[in-house]
């Protein structure tokens, strides 16, 4: 351009202001161009100061020493999973080498990353997590990889079912029967976990088959409510009972304006569980009628009349007076008394400072 105009460096200077140092600096390269220059410069040679920014930085990218391909390569890494979370539950070896975190990925997805994640369902389908977050699949394959590890007292039959949920039913009178869980669905042969979620996981539960003879139940315990945990218990048992090949339940049970209700369902398989489930725990019939004798005044001293009759925990009339907008919030919350602790200390868990190793077979 000063060639073109016939100017040396100090007219260039002459013409800008600038001292010839400034000039010199820039055509050597030595120094960039500033948004003060550009205007300057455009000024002086006709041209847009937007042209000498994107020259100047089109420059600098060319001194650039980025490796690239490495940060292309940890990006693609990072994108399929939680890591950091991961690591921190020990669900993946601890490590910054993108080799070894790729290796222990397609370990833990059992695939490699360049292929779409899938689940395996029944051993002859797979689904593709699409609708979950990257650290709501990791939560679900998680689950698949505890329940290959974990044994059943009894194989599974379809036909007995109906003793199984007559002993989860029985077992939802008290809160320490809770404990009772993981033994009654084993005996049935129907493997059960719980897994504390990772962050951004609305996982309440799952219900998935390893094989055609080996259903699994995987719950979080997101809420620490008898009502929360009876519903979402029964909710997935009800997708086994109804032999649906998998469902992954995010969000079944969620917290509005302070306020935990079931989630109106997505699809007819998920409406039906809903139901059944709802049903199993306190007959449909027999809810509405308590309803239509004692709204809108629910006393502490009926709730516990009816759960007694129904053979239920209080907590769950409560939960379910709630969902149907009989009770606010804050009603009667003495009777939503916690289970986790419960759960946890008979049942597989990994979380809450209970750690599983990552290197399953």
């Amino acid at each position: 351009m000063l060639d073109d105009k016939g100017w040396t460096q100090d007219d260039l200077a002459a013409v800008t202001g600038w001292r010839r140092q400034s000039i010199s600096n820039i055509v050597s390269g030595k120094a960039g161009i500033t948004p003060a220059m550009a205007v300057a410069l455009a000024a002086a040679f006709g041209n847009e100061p937007a042209e000498w920014l994107r020259w100047n930085a089109q420059y600098e990218l060319t001194l650039a020493e980025v490796d690239h391909v490495a940060v292309e390569r940890r990006a693609k890494i990072f994108g399929k999973a939680p890591i950091r979370d991961m690591q921190k539950r020990g669900w993946i070896t601890g490590t910054d080498d993108e080799a070894a975190l790729e290796a222990a990925l397609e370990g833990f997805f059992g695939a490699p990353l360049d292929a779409a994640i899938s689940f395996p369902v029944a051993a002859k389908r797979t689904v593709q997590l699409e609708e979950l977050n990257a650290a709501e699949r990791a939560w679900c394959f998680r689950a698949r990889q505890l329940a290959s590890v974990v044994p059943v007292e009894a194989p599974f039959s379809p036909n007995r079912l109906a003793s199984a949920e007559r002993m989860l039913r029985q077992a939802a009178a008290f809160p320490k029967e809770i404990r009772k869980v993981p033994r009654i669905l084993s005996e049935h042969g129907i493997r059960f976990m719980v897994i504390e979620p990772l962050p951004t996981v609305k996982m309440d539960g799952a219900a998935f088959w390893l094989d055609e003879h080996s259903p699994v139940i995987a719950v979080s315990v997101r809420y620490d409510r008898v009502d929360a945990f009876w519903f979402t218990v029964m909710h997935e048992f009800k997708h086994i009972e109804h032999a649906d090949s998998y469902s992954f339940d995010s969000n079944i049970i969620s917290e509005r304006d302070g306020k935990i209700s079931i989630v109106l369902a997505r699809d007819d398989a998920e409406q039906r569980a809903n139901a059944a489930a709802s049903d199993a725990l306190v007959p449909d019939d027999e809810l509405t009628s308590f309803i239509r004798r004692l709204a809108p005044l629910y006393s502490k001293e009926r709730l516990i009349q009816f759960a007694h009759r129904m053979k239920i925990h209080p907590g769950i009339i409560v939960g379910q007076l709630q969902h149907r907008g009989e009770l606010g919030y804050r009603a009667h919350r003495e009777l939503l008394v916690k289970i986790r602790s419960i759960i946890t200390g008979t049942a597989l868990t990994d979380g809450w400072g209970q750690s599983i190793s990552p290197y399953l077979a």
